[in-house]
């Protein structure tokens, strides 16, 4: 086998494993935590719902551009394979977590899933850089493309495992990453080429791995617990903790520049930023992920917590057929990623990511004119021409960044792209979720009373209902739980069985969550829209077709 097809199939194997881990994970939340016998609802447990769903992403914020770097240095296969070895060594040890362990088993699924990310941090930054360089430049559009397929063939993968698996024991959830690791170790150990180092002995910049490595964390740590209640608020924005993360976490950053600039081998290379390609296809990917990375959550809660309820599927189900109702969106992002990429390697990436991102923006304002029961048809095609955009965008525009790349950068630059996206993510996860639940406090409890009238439930009983918290509601919708679970029980144990019938009706809690669901759902994709629309712009501004292999020398890579 030619060698390029041999760096296509094992990165390959590697983004199918890591898309499984991502969704079967999301998907198998509710029976992880009943496995562990863990209620997320309860004071003080809410911190281990966070940080498993969160914690991934922190550490993957704080490591990229590291390992990026490292990898540059010492070699990426070598890096590579020991990312697949310490992947599948963290996924044995999830795997062999206790039951009904409690607090003690949440707290190893979140330290066993912090390295399994480290194993992902080495996987991600050396993938595409790899494949960078096993395929010339005619080709690698092609390559990744069909990179990006693999992603969502493993996603669906995901999905579909997790909701069988999870009718068996949680344990096997983890279990199920662990052939696909094992057999991409020992492939690229066999198999991939061993480029050593250099020989030139250089400084490791530790000021620059510390300043950047405290500032990503505190800001995303600030993030997360901003989605936590504090005091009388449902959200954490204004907790002192938050507030001084934000604040440290800035001042880090900013003091990351200068260090950078005196630095012999910065770990941050400031100069790539010269690269035309480079910056704007940055740019335009952290808008893209800003306005994108909540957009999954948010429609996993209005198909879990609503649409799904209301035609007939119980919570226990909803996780699972909600992936299932996704695939659309999935399914178009396959369609195109490989033509995306095929497109690049022919015409360049300037107007074929920019209509990408058109075409995303596009799906998100025709999603604002859904209403909350919608017409499933409707949905799916919008989902469908919103993972065209994606695909269309997504691999042109890595191709464009890669390319634009001297092969000594490919490992620090492709880990400056991740960086850019995740953090991305991790600020759109908190912003529109914010966003929506300010909404949604705000109109809920006023909705839930005038429901419970109108379904004849006592004044007194619509008043207490109108005092739940209105994040439990919407968790619990999140996680495949009846919302109707999470309400206080002091409130129903008295309850006579007519009235508990009507809370546990599938139709009572969607129509109060609704509407007013659906008004922040819409402003956030308002915001969405321009965001997007701005990174078009950004993705046109980046030129036309750059190869560094085909320019001429140091001087055009640096124009």
């Amino acid at each position: 086998m030619e060698y390029k097809w041999v760096v296509l199939t094992n990165t390959t194997l590697g983004v199918i494993m890591s898309s499984i881990n991502m969704y079967i994970v999301l998907i198998s939340l509710p029976t992880i935590f009943r496995g562990l016998n863990i209620n997320p609802f309860l004071p003080g447990e809410f911190d281990y719902l966070l940080w498993v769903l969160m914690g991934y992403s922190i550490v993957l914020a704080s490591i990229l551009v590291t390992f990026g770097r490292i990898s540059d240095l010492y070699g990426r296969t070598r890096l590579y394979t020991i990312g697949f070895i310490i992947f599948t060594i963290a996924s044995i040890l999830l795997s062999v977590i206790p039951s009904n362990s409690g607090n003690l088993g949440a707290l190893l699924l979140i330290i066993f899933r912090m390295i399994q990310a480290v194993g992902g941090g080495f996987l991600m930054v050396n993938s595409t850089a790899l494949l960078t360089d096993a395929f010339p430049p005619g080709e690698r559009g092609k390559a990744l493309g069909l990179n990006q397929a693999a992603f969502i063939v493993g996603s669906f993968l995901g999905i579909i495992l997790g909701g069988l698996l999870s009718n068996y024991d949680w344990h096997l959830l983890f279990l199920v990453n662990v052939p696909f690791a094992v057999a991409g170790a020992l492939w690229s150990i066999f198999k991939l080429r061993r480029v050593g180092s250099s020989g030139v002995k250089v400084k490791i910049d530790y000021w620059g791995n510390i300043t950047l490595a405290v500032g990503l964390v505190l800001i995303s740590l600030g993030f997360t617990y901003a989605l936590m209640p504090y005091g009388n608020s449902e959200m954490g924005w204004l907790n002192p903790y938050v507030v001084a993360s934000f604040i440290i976490g800035v001042i880090m950053l900013i003091a990351f520049i200068p260090i950078e600039l005196k630095q012999e081998s910065p770990l941050f290379n400031l100069s790539l930023f010269k690269v035309r390609p480079f910056t704007y296809g940055i740019m335009a990917l952290f808008l893209s992920s800003l306005a994108r990375g909540a957009l999954m959550f948010l429609l996993t809660i209005w198909l879990q917590g609503i649409y799904l309820p209301l035609h007939g599927f119980s919570y226990v189900e909803t996780p699972f057929w909600a992936g299932i109702y996704m695939l659309s969106m999935l399914i178009g992002t396959v369609v195109m990623a490989p033509i995306g990429g095929a497109l690049t390697d022919k015409y360049g990436a300037r107007i074929v990511a920019t209509v990408g991102m058109i075409i995303v923006a596009v799906s998100l304002y025709l999603l604002t004119l859904l209403p909350y029961n919608f017409n499933l048809t409707s949905f799916e095609l919008i989902l469908f021409l919103n993972g065209l955009g994606n695909g269309l965008f997504s691999s042109p525009n890595t191709t464009s960044i890669m390319n634009a790349l001297h092969p000594r950068d490919r490992g620090a630059g492709n880990g400056m792209r991740q960086t850019f996206s995740n953090v991305g993510s991790t600020i759109s996860m908190a912003m529109f979720f914010s966003i929506a639940m300010s909404i949604f406090s705000q109109y809920v409890p006023t909705r839930i009373h005038e429901m419970a009238l109108s379904y004849g439930l006592p004044a007194d009983i619509a008043s207490s209902l109108s005092k739940v918290p209105a994040s439990s509601l919407l968790f619990a919708a999140f996680l495949g739980v009846d919302p109707a679970s999470v309400l206080p029980s002091n409130l129903t144990v008295n309850l006579p069985s007519s009235i508990m019938k009507v809370l546990d009706s599938s139709t009572f809690l969607p129509n109060v969550l609704g509407p007013p669901f659906m008004m922040g759902l819409r402003i956030s994709l308002y915001i969405s829209i321009v965001l997007v629309a701005i990174g078009a712009v950004l993705s046109y501004m980046r030129g036309g077709r750059y190869v560094y292999e085909e320019a001429k020398g140091e001087e055009a890579y640096m124009a």
